[in-house]
């Protein structure tokens, strides 16, 4: 991929734009080669120059936390962009609705709604990730989803023009949404309740005990590695890994965490190729005793 106009384009502007870009350090996982470019845009102008200037001449990959995210050894063709702190605005719209930009921590979201007394964001206390991975997946727990809370999307296309997409006009399933890959999401409006801020704190604190009891914390893990697979069985991914996996199956340094059976760890220095190796083999283990194709939850960048 020829990037000259793109080096150019790169010393007029404030926004960073890096080439053969080392991504292990961008997720959680700490697992990755490189980018050929990684872009981290400071402004909507810039990143909307961009877009127009690439012309997806390669791959482009959003990154948010990177929580949920595996990326491959092997060099990746493309750009990986990774918004900036212009992008990480959080505001209230009205009494009961805040809007919050697309880099936001999903916790971060949580807390501004606590301290001004909205109820229906308490979830986001325990989801690591960040608000346009949130819509993205529609991530959720403890009985409530992305879903439940959002009004509106603003986002840009590739092309570089920005579009804004009211909630009834996206299908959210369970951990997924129609939402056009090709959009780049800038940020979202949410709806809440109005309530008091004891009561608000009391039920993040029963959510955040809940999940300090039940999963891994301070260890390399992309969290939840696959979706409950809710269409056949009522039992949770976790209980099927466990009841089919023996305990301390490993590849290289690729563990499945004593805490949690679908939380996989990188104990110290594994590669994409032994995480999936696990992976794969946690899936057949899975298939063989349950007969249910299990089906990822991180998403898999190559």
């Amino acid at each position: 991929m020829k990037t000259n106009d793109i080096e150019k384009f790169a010393q007029n502007i404030e926004s960073k734009i890096f080439f053969d870009y080392d991504v292990k350090h961008l997720n959680w996982f700490n697992i990755g080669g490189k980018t050929q470019i990684f872009f981290k845009p400071e402004s909507l102008k810039d990143l909307k120059e961009f877009l127009k200037l690439y012309k997806k001449r390669g791959k482009i990959f959003i990154l948010g936390a990177g929580s949920n995210i595996l990326f491959s050894d092997k060099l990746f063709e493309g750009v990986v962009i990774k918004l900036g702190k212009n992008f990480n605005k959080i505001s209230k719209l009205s009494e009961d609705k805040i809007i919050a930009g697309s880099i936001v921590i999903d916790r971060v979201l949580s807390d501004f709604a606590r301290e001004n007394a909205i109820s229906g964001f308490e979830f986001l206390s325990c989801i690591p990730g960040t608000v346009g991975g949130g819509l993205r997946m529609n991530s959720g727990c403890y009985g409530s989803e992305f879903k439940d809370i959002i009004l509106s999307v603003q986002a840009i296309d590739y092309k570089g023009d920005i579009i804004t997409i009211p909630s009834k006009k996206i299908k959210f399933n369970y951990r997924e949404s129609d939402l056009s890959n090709d959009l780049l999401f800038l940020s979202a409006s949410f709806h809440g309740k109005k309530s008091n801020i004891q009561d608000i704190s009391n039920k993040i604190q029963k959510f955040k005990k809940e999940k300090e009891i039940s999963q891994p914390s301070k260890i390399k893990t992309g969290g939840s590695t696959f979706k409950n697979p809710i269409n056949y069985t009522k039992h949770k991914v976790w209980e099927l890994i466990k009841q089919s996996v023996p305990e301390n199956t490993k590849f290289g340094d690729a563990f499945i965490s004593s805490h949690h059976a679908n939380f996989f760890v990188n104990k110290k220095e594994a590669k994409f190729h032994d995480m999936m190796m696990l992976i794969d083999y946690v899936k057949e283990r899975v298939k063989k005793k349950f007969n249910i194709n299990l089906e990822l939850e991180i998403k898999i960048i190559k």
